[in-house]
């Protein structure tokens, strides 16, 4: 009898542990069925990290449009430039995590920053939510038409006869275009000078008025001044010639090979954003970065349309973050 009694309560403990179990599940659903439905209640931010003027900048004010009228809510684009994008990535990190303030990143955020300073305001891996890679580019050599160079191999000639003389510009420490300097300086043995900017946009303007040598910038940010013969190009940075400029050499084909550095951006959310929300951002930025319009727009800069999945996102900024390590170390680059 005591046995029965037992076999009694051990069932009813189950139905009432599955019942518990059924119960959670279907308000966890619910919980994200509204999260989702009361998504986005107001208007969204995009920070960018950078000054106004180059394609970190350029990206988020070309989808702003769509997205507005997909999320039905306005969509805001606010500079926060500082330190290689850190001023702007800690203010996101430290934002409430309800998808209404994104960050646009670039490959120094979350992947570079971390081998060049010792105490970031951030942490990249723990702080943010992937939620797209959106573009790609690769890296263009070019320098002012002032400077008497019109080949790599003529540049590194000019540096070797100049040591420490000649000079490059980057949007900042541990960007592509600071990397891809190093790396040159250390695969061709020449002595240049890096000047960090606070964004590619000032650094453009003193390259353009021959202020800098050279620079090793996206190939959207200088591709127009290139056309219009304000910039002159040596190089892509890539391992094939890009449809934009195909008469420019790649690094290897100028006599450099393994000089090949592009960047990408992305956006991510503050870490604890809910998975519902994170993969509503996904949808709509995806179905604007593939909007007719805006993938000529895109394509017409050079870049590239990614729009992957949030958790290949993180996979990639993991594996990003690694390549970059060896990067940084193997050019013995530093923050200036």
């Amino acid at each position: 009898m005591q046995q029965i009694h037992k076999k009694v309560f051990r069932a009813a403990r189950l139905l009432t542990a599955a019942a518990a179990i059924a119960t959670c599940a279907h308000a966890q659903g619910g919980a994200s069925a509204a999260a989702e439905g009361s998504f986005p209640s107001h208007a969204i931010t995009i920070v960018v990290p950078f000054p106004p003027g180059g394609t970190a900048d350029a990206i988020p004010r070309l989808l702003e449009p769509e997205l507005s009228k997909s999320l039905g809510v306005p969509v805001v684009i606010e500079s926060h430039p500082g330190a290689s994008g850190i001023v702007g990535a800690a203010y996101v990190a430290r934002s409430k995590p309800d998808g209404h303030v994104l960050l646009m990143v670039t490959p120094p955020i979350l992947a570079v920053n971390q081998w060049l300073y010792k105490d970031l305001p951030y942490s990249p891996e723990k702080d943010f939510a992937a939620i797209t890679n959106a573009v790609e580019t690769p890296n263009m050599i070019v320098v002012a038409p002032s400077l008497p160079v019109h080949s790599l191999q003529e540049l590194i000639a000019l540096a070797k006869a100049k040591p420490g003389v000649l000079s490059f510009a980057s949007g900042g420490n541990g960007t592509s275009h600071h990397l891809c300097g190093e790396m040159l300086k250390k695969a061709a043995g020449i002595d240049m000078i890096h000047v960090p900017y606070k964004g590619v946009g000032p650094a453009k303007i003193d390259l353009l008025a021959g202020r800098v040598s050279m620079m090793c910038d996206n190939i959207s940010n200088v591709i127009e001044s290139v056309r219009a013969g304000r910039l002159r190009a040596l190089a892509i940075a890539a391992p094939e010639r890009s449809p934009l400029a195909p008469d420019v050499p790649t690094t290897a084909e100028a006599g450099e090979p393994g000089l090949d550095i592009g960047a990408w951006f992305g956006f991510v959310a503050p870490a604890g954003t809910p998975p519902q929300v994170v993969q509503r951002l996904n949808r709509e930025l995806s179905r604007a970065l593939h909007d007719k319009a805006v993938a000529a727009r895109l394509a017409d800069l050079g870049l590239t349309v990614v729009a992957d999945s949030p958790v290949h996102f993180a996979h990639f900024i993991s594996s990003e973050a690694t390549r970059m390590g060896d990067l940084v170390r193997a050019a013995h680059a530093k923050a200036d």
